[in-house]
């Protein structure tokens, strides 16, 4: 039989924003965030569409692909619970590639799909899931934190950041997309509405 847990309603607060204007995904600490229907204006993951890649392997790599990872979000509590585990004095929220660091919010990146996240500021978005950890934010762990490098100097192979895959399991935070424009600023509440939840049996 299935059992429906009721929705919820949470509140946190946004302790940094940050935008990846660069050439690739790290991001840096920044005023506010400007978010339109694409994403973040100037970031690196902004766009209507992206093209798949490793995550997506039913799909030949490249395809183009609705974006649904528009925006990186990250939690201060679960961020000190991967340094705790990978003995670091701290784990910044740019080497992982984060557009929002939220505060206040239990075991965020628990958070179902389909969550929508309401913020002060009057922007909306929606939750697509849990953002899996990988070698190559492992690496600029390792690298931003001053670790050896691995292999041929490439820090995505090296001891740190194969432990940070498994140290930051269900901690490294959500992707989500923009259902809602505007501007978002650090120190605004954010509100998380978690809707009615059930597991899917099919018989």
């Amino acid at each position: 039989m299935i059992k429906k847990h009721p929705g919820a309603k949470l509140k946190g607060k946004v302790e940094q924003v940050l935008a990846a204007t660069g050439r690739n995904f790290v991001s840096q600490p920044v005023d506010q965030l400007s978010l339109t229907m694409e994403g973040i204006e100037g970031d690196f993951h902004s766009g209507i569409t992206r093209k798949s890649g490793g995550r997506e392997p039913w799909y030949q790599r490249g395809t183009v692909m609705r974006n649904e990872r528009q925006v990186s979000i990250l939690s201060v509590e679960e961020l000190d619970e991967i340094a705790w585990d990978l003995s670091l004095d701290s784990v910044q929220p740019g080497w992982l590639g984060a557009n929002l660091v939220f505060s206040g919010i239990p075991n965020m990146s628990f958070l179902p799909p389909r969550t929508q996240l309401f913020f002060e500021g009057g922007v909306t978005l929606r939750v697509d899931g849990y953002n899996a950890p990988c070698r190559l934010a492992g690496g600029e762990v390792a690298r931003g934190s001053g670790a050896e490098p691995g292999e041929g100097g490439d820090y995505s192979r090296s001891d740190l950041a194969l432990a940070f895959k498994s140290e930051a399991d269900m901690k490294r935070g959500l992707v989500a997309w923009v259902e809602k424009e505007g501007v978002i600023r650090p120190g605004e509440t954010v509100t998380a509405r978690i809707w009615e939840q059930w597991i899917y049996v099919s018989a």
